[in-house]
């Protein structure tokens, strides 16, 4: 594929009209529109509907353009970057991060990276959905034990455990009396394994509060309400200081948080410089350190 024509067809499409592409690049009309139609020759699918008054991508054209538009602005970034002889980041980057991690510490986070390098424009979203980074435009995914990808790189950089705690007025009951449970998800009766002091135990638990976010879960078992899993770093200080007592550690795989990019994409400057943060942040990707991070 041409990639000349490519980025003239990228111009275009972002313009919205030939006229417009040729009044913004200073580029003759005529010329564009034979490097599109060549393009269009090329593969052998239209890519605009040309109409008397305006030009609508078509459904092909409106792909190709979502799928190449970020790796065209990459090599003309990293060109840029080269023909400086610079390794600044610069540009916009978007983040995609779970909500949990979004509220205890990405504001913090993304404060540090954007006084770090403020020449870029760090946005970042807050959803547990697993995003398409390609069609929605990402340029980095944060995601907890993301299932594997073959269209998608990275490692963790943070890990985290799930205990289960309860107020100190609350004692952990035998196995066959339920204790009142602050849960999020299912609402029906259940059963926690967890390891205890003395070694492995069960209990039952009959959710009391059902809720939608762990911060939620965490305040209503520091008001006495029942019981919770929750992670380690979120209640640490709390454990700590006699807010909460720790019953048990949870029978199940660690947390780990994974920064993921597509394989197929160059590694930009401002998503190493990103990992690079993470990583001064985390160095050694401990709940300890996330909830020293966090603070109180």
């Amino acid at each position: 594929m041409d990639l000349l024509a490519l980025a003239d067809f990228n111009l275009v499409a972002r313009q919205g009209g030939f006229g417009k592409a040729a009044r913004a690049s200073g580029r003759p009309k005529a010329t564009l529109s034979r490097r599109v139609s060549e393009l269009e020759a090329s593969l052998d699918i239209r890519l605009f509907e040309r109409g008397s008054r305006d030009l609508k991508l078509t459904q092909e054209g409106r792909a190709l353009y979502e799928r190449t538009a970020a790796l065209l602005t990459e090599l003309d970034e990293t060109a840029a970057t080269i023909a400086s002889g610079g390794e600044r980041p610069r540009g916009k980057l978007r983040i995609s991060a779970p909500l949990l991690l979004s509220q205890i510490a990405m504001g913090k986070i993304a404060a540090g990276f954007a006084l770090k390098y403020p020449e870029v424009r760090l946005e970042i979203t807050t959803e547990d959905r697993a995003v398409d980074m390609v069609e929605e435009g990402y340029d980095l995914v944060i995601r907890v034990n993301p299932d594997p990808d073959d269209t998608l790189i990275g490692k963790p950089f943070l890990r985290d455990r799930l205990v289960v705690v309860a107020s100190p007025g609350l004692a952990c009951p035998a196995a066959d009396i339920a204790v009142p449970g602050v849960v999020r998800g299912a609402s029906v009766e259940q059963t926690w394994e967890m390891i205890t002091r003395e070694g492995p135990a069960k209990i039952r638990v009959e959710p009391v509060l059902v809720l939608s976010s762990l911060i939620m879960v965490r305040d209503a078992v520091r008001a006495g309400i029942g019981a919770a899993r929750l992670p380690i770093s979120l209640i640490s200080h709390d454990i700590a200081d006699g807010t909460l007592q720790h019953w048990g550690d949870v029978e199940r795989p660690e947390i780990a948080l994974w920064a993921l990019y597509p394989s197929r994409r160059l590694l930009s400057a401002r998503v190493s410089a990103f990992l690079d943060h993470l990583k001064e942040v985390f160095p050694n990707g401990t709940p300890d350190e996330l909830a020293a991070f966090i603070g109180r």
